[in-house]
């Protein structure tokens, strides 16, 4: 009979999703060789060999695959417990995990943090930046914050704002260049193939030739400081745009019917959790009072 450690099976969750010793270890904030010993150990105590070393990484064995499969459910179902047990906690303290994406952390979403962290500093805020609500899925975070048209029917939360998007450029740009139509201009900075799902990549890809795109990225907050340092024109969320000393709106009409939502979303399991309720209620009213526009509420 196997004894099984439920952070060896975490561990080899993570090798198995990443398809590397050094990124699982990143994820779980581990050394590598932390993670290489104690996949070693596991295999050695059970017999058993998991991971085959391939040019593109780490794969599966038969048998680290059958594990794998068991391992994922239970992950669900301690992920399920874990939901469940906080949705009955009534403190306001512990540890408070948010996802979000880079443009809100980098425009008005550290003034509202701070507000909440003065008015409750018993709770202990992780903030990850990445570009998906499975994070909440996956019990990575407690609330998302996020930009979105559609968010997964599992989340409950509120549609608190319409994003709006708008071509920006380095203060000035107007003097020097005079009256500009975007649509012809050929100095374009635009996000790469890793944002290529989002409205605005798409919205370029079919109005602005290939050849007036001298600059992508594969984040908006790059494109901003891109747009700060004179390299050319970027569509950006108007949040970051305008909350950005040194850029000026370029009119551009084309634009104005392009918009999506801000939300902010948690598990249904969590809606009774002291601090989730209590941030994301601080949170809808702050973000509600510095939003540049219209709000949805």
């Amino acid at each position: 009979m196997h004894t099984w450690d439920w952070d060896d099976l975490r561990l080899i969750l993570a090798v198995a999703e990443h398809k590397s010793f050094a990124a699982a270890g990143r994820a779980l904030h581990l050394n590598h060789t932390t993670v290489l010993r104690r996949i070693n150990a596991f295999e050695k105590l059970h017999a058993i060999r998991l991971f085959d070393r391939l040019s593109t990484g780490y794969t599966m064995t038969d048998a680290g695959e059958e594990l794998l499969q068991t391992a994922q459910i239970m992950n669900i179902a301690v992920s399920e417990l874990s939901r469940k047990l906080e949705g009955k906690d009534l403190r306001l303290e512990g540890i408070l995990r948010i996802t979000t994406c880079d443009t809100l952390m980098a425009s008005i979403l550290p003034k509202a943090l701070g507000g909440f962290s003065e008015l409750h500093p018993e709770i202990s805020l992780e903030v990850t930046t990445g570009n998906f609500i499975s994070d909440l899925a996956q019990r990575h975070a407690d609330v998302a914050i996020r930009t979105s048209d559609s968010p997964p029917d599992t989340l409950i939360g509120r549609r608190i704002a319409d994003v709006r998007f708008a071509v920006y450029a380095a203060r000035g740009f107007s003097e020097r260049h005079g009256s500009v139509d975007p649509a012809h201009f050929n100095r374009w900075l635009a996000p790469d193939l890793a944002l290529g799902q989002m409205d605005i990549a798409k919205w370029l890809r079919a109005s602005v030739p290939a050849t007036s795109i001298v600059f992508k990225a594969d984040s908006l907050v790059t494109l901003r400081q891109a747009a700060l340092g004179g390299l050319g024109i970027a569509a950006l969320p108007c949040y970051l745009g305008d909350s950005t000393p040194g850029l000026e709106r370029v009119p551009f009409v084309e634009l104005n019917a392009l918009k999506t939502g801000l939300w902010v979303l948690t598990h249904q399991d969590l809606r009774h959790t002291a601090r989730v309720q209590a941030f994301t209620r601080f949170l809808n009213e702050a973000l509600q009072r510095s939003w540049p526009g219209p709000t949805t509420a």
